[in-house]
């Protein structure tokens, strides 16, 4: 089981290793040698020196960052009190809300660009931070939802019966009791949203072109020209674009693993 496990690992972590060795290599290197590792000819920090003076690095990673830690605090927050109504309480259109939620990840968010764009010109929202915010939220919550609202029915109801009777108010009971327990749900939600934020082009093209809300996905669309590509550049972004997502996986792993395995093995 492990040695399969550590198998996975390297497979999955293989395309990343590439792009790292790569992004320490000269341009020739990259093109004939794309597996090897750099050596004393090979190595080069051009790439990174031209991220780092060129391309407004800092700034772009920033707006990922405020994006993507903004637009997660509010799917789960969102998400998580969404699906303990929906969960705990049984009133009249529970069944077909939760249904209209769940169309959500069937249906894909882009196909209402033009929408989306009407409404934030008219709000004026183009070209600001919220714009992305308020996309991916509403990108992110119907997943969100859909998989804490059935970690949410395992809850007992004895269990909260018991702490309504000592006197604890819904909203305790939700953060006291149903949160913690349903932490491996946050972290799966949280790992699985913010990937596809991180990694977005088409709505940070779209809503937020300008120089002072790039994000770093489209910042480092800079190093790549009809003609001519900077791909030292673009390989040493690419590098440490990945970084903030090895991270989150690093620190919610065990509970990631715990909410996709959950109910697997009784």
């Amino acid at each position: 089981m492990h040695g399969a496990l550590i198998l996975y690992m390297l497979i999955a972590l293989f395309p990343v290793f590439v792009i790292l060795i790569n992004s320490f290599k000269t341009r020739k290197k990259i093109f004939r040698e794309p597996l090897a590792l750099p050596d004393s000819e090979s190595f080069t920090l051009i790439g990174y020196e031209t991220v780092l003076k060129q391309g407004e690095f800092f700034s772009y990673f920033q707006n990922s960052m405020i994006v993507t830690v903004a637009s997660l605090f509010l799917i789960l927050l969102c998400g998580a009190m969404a699906a303990y109504a929906l969960a705990e309480y049984q009133f009249k259109g529970n069944k077909w809300m939760a249904l209209y939620l769940a169309l959500g990840i069937m249906i894909p968010i882009r196909i209402g660009t033009v929408a989306i764009l009407e409404m934030m010109v008219a709000t004026n929202l183009v070209n600001t931070l919220w714009a992305l915010i308020l996309v991916y939220t509403a990108q992110g919550l119907p997943l969100a939802v859909f998989i804490l609202s059935e970690f949410m029915q395992q809850i007992s109801d004895e269990l909260k019966n018991a702490a309504r009777v000592d006197g604890l108010s819904e909203y305790q009971i939700f953060l006291t009791i149903v949160i913690p327990l349903v932490r491996p749900a946050l972290a799966t939600v949280a790992v699985f949203n913010m990937i596809p934020i991180w990694n977005d082009l088409w709505f940070p093209l779209i809503l937020a072109p300008a120089e002072e809300t790039k994000t770093l996905t489209l910042g480092s669309q800079v190093f790549i020209g009809q003609y001519v590509t900077n791909w030292n550049a673009v390989l040493a972004a690419l590098s440490m674009a990945i970084l903030p997502v090895l991270v989150l996986y690093m620190i919610f792993s065990k509970q990631l693993i715990r909410g996709i395995t959950s109910g697997a093995v009784k």
